[in-house]
Formats: structure tokens, sequence, C-alpha cells
């Protein structure tokens, strides 16, 4: 049962090239309120347009919160993004405004709003050589086998080829002497949170939304999407966020000639797919969550199905 005394939040979320950026804008027009951008991606200045951050005119005159917030090769973790997502919110509250939390990167959510506890634990530079190391020795696999002995639950919902999380959470249950999913444990909710979901898609009409993925993939490529992974390339070298962001990775291995242009292209669809599909997965296991359907949907439609029953007490 919701408690009403608790303070209400708005959290929507979905996989990429779902439409929530626009339902987003739309729902904070309508409750006057400011939207938290939960986009690990999207933090970083000059990270444009493989992330697909919001233009000024995308806007629409609504403040958008943690967007270009720190520089590429500065380190911004969870914790970082939980304490400065939970000071705008408490703003918001004093302001009699209810805060629209939306993106796509699930551990921002269950941080910031299903109230897990993150360990928050230093950054160790020499732990992390020595992994790096043993990645460039061995590759990524023998890192995923650490962690596996480490921490199994872990590993079974952690992407094997995501050496930044691997690497971190080998960092953390090794300084924590536990499982880093020990570490991370779920209280009672802090908030009254109205979930929506974006595009909960199976069966044939997940391929309605690939072929979104891949049309937004060409868009990207027409604002000049190898010309800006160039330009990072170029300025940051083969840093931990351009290497591990989707659209910018594959571009660096056409630079370094080891793709052709298309199957560069190609790839950029392929992992995109492949990561909408695990933010899918993700997604799932919080059964809150109203999924609204986006096939034959235009984003009017989407909000006006909501408007007249679950936005109305917010």
């Amino acid at each position: 049962m919701k408690n009403e005394n608790k303070k209400k939040v708005i959290a929507l979320t979905g996989p990429t090239a779902s439409g929530k950026t626009a339902l987003a804008v739309e729902i904070a027009k309508f409750l006057d309120t400011e939207i938290i951008s939960a986009d690990s991606r999207q933090i970083f200045k000059e990270f444009d347009i493989a992330t697909a951050k919001p233009s000024v005119n995308e806007m629409q005159g609504i403040k958008h919160h943690l967007i270009d917030v720190v520089n590429p090769d500065e380190e911004f973790t969870v914790a970082d993004f939980a304490d400065r997502a939970s000071k705008i919110m408490e703003n918001l509250f004093e302001r009699g405004k209810t805060p629209v939390v939306a993106g796509g990167t699930g551990l921002y959510f269950r941080i910031l709003l299903e109230n897990y506890d993150m360990p928050r634990v230093a950054p160790d530079k020499e732990l992390r050589e020595e992994l790096k190391n043993i990645e460039k020795a061995k590759g990524t696999e023998a890192l995923y086998n650490m962690l596996k002995k480490l921490d199994p639950v872990l590993a079974e919902k952690m992407h094997p080829n995501n050496t930044v999380k691997i690497i971190r959470a080998i960092e953390v249950c090794k300084t924590l002497n536990i499982p880093m999913s020990q570490a991370q444990k779920k209280k009672p909710p802090l908030y009254d949170i109205k979930w929506f979901g974006l595009g909960h898609l199976n069966g044939p009409d997940r391929q309605f939304l690939y072929d979104r993925i891949d049309k937004r993939v060409d868009i990207m490529l027409e604002k000049g999407l190898e010309a800006e992974a160039r330009y990072l390339y170029e300025k940051y070298g083969k840093i931990s966020s351009l290497m591990n962001t989707i659209g910018y990775q594959e571009f660096v291995e056409y630079f370094d000639g080891n793709l052709t242009y298309d199957t560069a292209v190609e790839k950029i669809k392929q992992n995109t797919r492949r990561y909408a599909k695990r933010q899918l997965t993700w997604f799932r296991q919080n059964s809150e969550i109203q999924w609204l359907d986006i096939k034959g949907c235009s984003v009017q439609d989407i909000f006006d199905k909501i408007k007249s029953n679950a936005l109305q007490n917010f």
C-alpha cells in the first residue's frame, strides 16, 4: 500500500530508442516540473550524438538535470549520481514539484529510487592497473571468471564484456572482503513512485523496437557521429568512457583499421539492439513498472493514456 506521507516521484524508463525523452518532456510540462536524467553516458560533456542527448528544441524549455556534468576523462560513479540526484529531488520537493526521473540506466534507478545501499568504496588505482594488465594478457574473460569466483550472483547479472563494471565489482569485493551483491541491500522505498516503462516488447513486436534503433543510428550518422567519434578519440584517446560507449567504440576500431566503415556501422546497430535487450531484461525485474506499448502509438497517444488517471494525483 502506498504511503500518502511519502514524497511522490515519476520514474520513466525503458530501452534505448523507445521514446523516453519526448514522453518525459510531456509529463514534465503537464506537472510543471523538471527532469532528472538517469543516463550514465549523457552525464559526459561532448558525448552528444552517440548518447542521443536531447537538444534545446527537444527539451521544450523543460529543465533537464545531470546532463553535461563532467568531462569524459573524469570519473563519475553511481554513488556520485545518487548524491547529486537526491539533492536535486529535495530541491524540487521544497518547491512543491514532483521530480520526473527518466532514462535507461538501470543501476541509477536502483540506487536512487529502489533504495539499495551502494558500497562506498574509493577507487584503488593499483588494483585497477593490475586488473587491466590481466585483461591485456588474458582477455576480458579472465576478469569475468575472477568475478564469478568472488561474486557469482552479481556475475550472472553482468555482461561478460563490460570491463568497466567487472573491474569495479572486483574492486568492491576485494576491498570489502565480501561479495558486492551482499553489500547491496534493499531497504523500504523512500518515495511514492509511479513507474512507467516504454517498449516492453516480445516476440514479433520486438522487431519494431529494433527497426527504430536502426533508424536512429542512421540519423546519428547523418548528424555527424563519425566526426564526433574522431574528435573525441583524437582529443582523449582510448579512455574508458569512450571505449564503453556504443557508437564511439566501434568507430575507434574503424579508425584503427580493424573494421571497415560498413562493418562499424552494422556493429553499432547490433550492439545497440543487444543493449536494448539487456535493458529490458533488467527492468522486468521491477514488477511495479506499468509498461506502455509504443508500436503504432505517437508520444501524444501514450501521454493521453496516462494523463487522465495515472498522473492526476501527482
